[in-house]
């Protein structure tokens, strides 16, 4: 369909994993009632975002995909008619554990899943404790809607994961996120964090002549050390924004986008064309010394 509505819920979370669940779930139904076809929400949304802590308690939070979130969200996509995509904390089996996204069809079919291929590992953010790196490649779900391709978060500052996903024939990138800044850092900080992580998600929209979208959580968390930026945004294939959610406020937004441009930004702006594949064997290298 080239023209589509995408629906963003960009909320804060606590605590409470079922109160969580509900209010992603009131989020896809306000979304859906407002001509949404596909709803993305943020990473990691049924709980706080525990990996600020090495704590082994955190993995009781885990649970297998498909799994009863994903059911609860299956039955949601069939009653509204709408594509879900749900970023879960995977158990995959007993010690083996993922950052994963499910995708739900408008008809609540399981699609399948994609789990994290880059893992970070800085302060507050120590993912390599949790998650094993993905190993299903890189995925696109072809859905009643669209072919939408799915990277998790740190991915979104990786130009070959975009690539890479593009060219498995994705229409839309879709980023589920948990970002956010230290509230003992400056506002000058802040703003050129944030600016960073905008550009690079819309040089990959540009680069690849596709829609990206990026939905990131809003809230204080980590006692309040940690205020997560929101900001949610959708680019169109120039790296135009078409919408973007405040920094602070939970939203539900619902933003048109028209695919049927996606062959024009590429016809004039032919990136793809001109790509030099004969010249690229050296990217698999750590680095060229």
């Amino acid at each position: 369909m080239p023209q589509l509505n995408i629906g963003l819920v960009q909320m804060s979370c606590s605590a409470d994993g079922k109160a969580n669940l509900e209010k992603a779930i009131a989020g896809v139904k306000d979304a859906a009632s407002k001509g949404a076809q596909i709803v993305c929400l943020q990473e990691l949304f049924t709980s706080l975002y525990f990996c600020d802590v090495e704590d082994y308690e955190n993995f009781k939070l885990a649970e297998p995909i498909p799994g009863p979130t994903t059911d609860a969200l299956s039955a949601i996509a069939k009653e509204t008619g709408v594509v879900i995509i749900a970023s879960l904390f995977e158990k995959r089996a007993q010690g083996l554990y993922h950052n994963t996204t499910a995708v739900l069809d408008a008809d609540g079919t399981y699609l399948g899943k994609y789990r994290k291929m880059h893992i970070p590992d800085d302060p507050a953010y120590y993912e390599k404790f949790y998650f094993t790196p993905g190993d299903l490649g890189y995925k696109i779900f072809k859905t009643k809607f669209a072919n939408i391709g799915v990277l998790i978060c740190w991915d979104q500052w990786y130009p070959e994961a975009a690539r890479l996903t593009a060219l498995m024939g994705a229409e839309i990138l879709f980023y589920p996120t948990a970002i956010g800044w230290a509230t003992s850092q400056d506002a000058a900080t802040n703003e050129e964090q944030y600016n960073a992580w905008q550009t690079i998600q819309r040089s990959h929209a540009v680069a690849n002549g596709v829609h990206v979208v990026s939905v990131n959580r809003v809230g204080f968390e980590q006692n309040g050390a940690m205020k997560f930026w929101g900001g949610s945004f959708v680019s169109n294939p120039f790296g135009t924004l078409l919408a973007k959610a405040s920094h602070d406020q939970e939203e539900v937004m619902v933003v048109p986008v028209d695919l049927s441009k996606t062959d024009s930004y590429r016809t004039h702006w032919p990136f793809m064309r001109d790509r030099r594949i004969d010249s690229y064997a050296d990217i698999v290298k750590r680095f060229i010394d």
